[in-house]
């Protein structure tokens, strides 16, 4: 190769390269969802930062991240809310999965936005994680009587999400199945976000609604986040550690 093809070679790298970093760099300063660790540092390093609840009234009026506001793309007066933020300025939302929080966090893009991060996972990751967040009602289930049920039962299936999860509620049905096969021989706890919060910040496991956990013995035989097939993985393993 002649020194000039060799140049225009290297220029051609180069030029690639650079095109790429900067495609990354673009995406970055665009982010949409990001993981809750660094949802949260993010978060952290802003002075007042610009937090938003996209779930339903009822639902931010039992729990939230502590200085968010609370609308959506269904909101009554939304553009209002939208010309109160600062658009040169981050800004941060989050749902009960990523719905209604990606949704509006697209449209905050599409509209002069240059910022803007979605919460993987939701409120169901932010408490779930240990996050600090407001709640106006007590747990109903303490970690106390929590690690109790696990300890006096040699087979406990729990169900963790909320009355506002549509996934969550696809596991119902299937849970009344397992009730009605095992009866006594495994005990099943159901435990919302909407009656007991707290529990689900003490225990720093959960990621997403709806979340699965198997205990046998004390032990955690699986942990599932979703539904997936959950009635045969609870009959194989049930089966496997009899």
């Amino acid at each position: 190769m002649s020194q000039f093809n060799l140049k225009r070679f290297k220029n051609s790298v180069t030029a690639v390269v650079l095109f790429v970093a900067l495609g990354a760099f673009a995406q970055n300063q665009n982010t949409i969802t990001l993981p809750l660790d660094a949802f949260y540092t993010k978060i952290k390093s802003q002075k007042s930062p610009q937090i938003i609840d996209a779930r339903s009234p009822e639902e931010f009026e039992l729990n939230h991240i502590e200085g968010s506001v609370n609308f959506n793309l269904q909101t009554e007066n939304y553009a209002k809310y939208v010309a109160q933020l600062d658009n040169s300025r981050p800004v941060f939302i989050y749902s009960i999965g990523a719905g209604r929080s990606n949704a509006l966090a697209k449209e905050l893009l599409k509209n002069g936005f240059s910022d803007v991060h979605d919460l993987e996972g939701g409120i169901a990751a932010w408490i779930g994680g240990g996050k600090p967040f407001y709640t106006n009602l007590k747990s109903k289930l303490s970690l106390a009587e929590y690690k109790k049920i696990i300890a006096d039962n040699n087979a406990v299936l729990v169900d963790i999400g909320s009355r506002y999860c549509g996934a969550c509620k696809k596991v119902k049905p299937v849970l009344e199945t397992i009730r009605a096969q095992y009866g006594t021989n495994l005990k099943i706890i159901e435990i919302d976000l909407e009656e007991s919060p707290q529990v689900i910040a003490d225990l720093k496991t959960v990621n997403v609604f709806p979340t699965l956990i198997l205990y046998q013995n004390g032990k955690i035989v699986f942990k599932k986040d979703g539904l997936g097939d959950l009635k045969k993985d609870v009959d194989l393993a049930l089966a496997v550690n009899k």
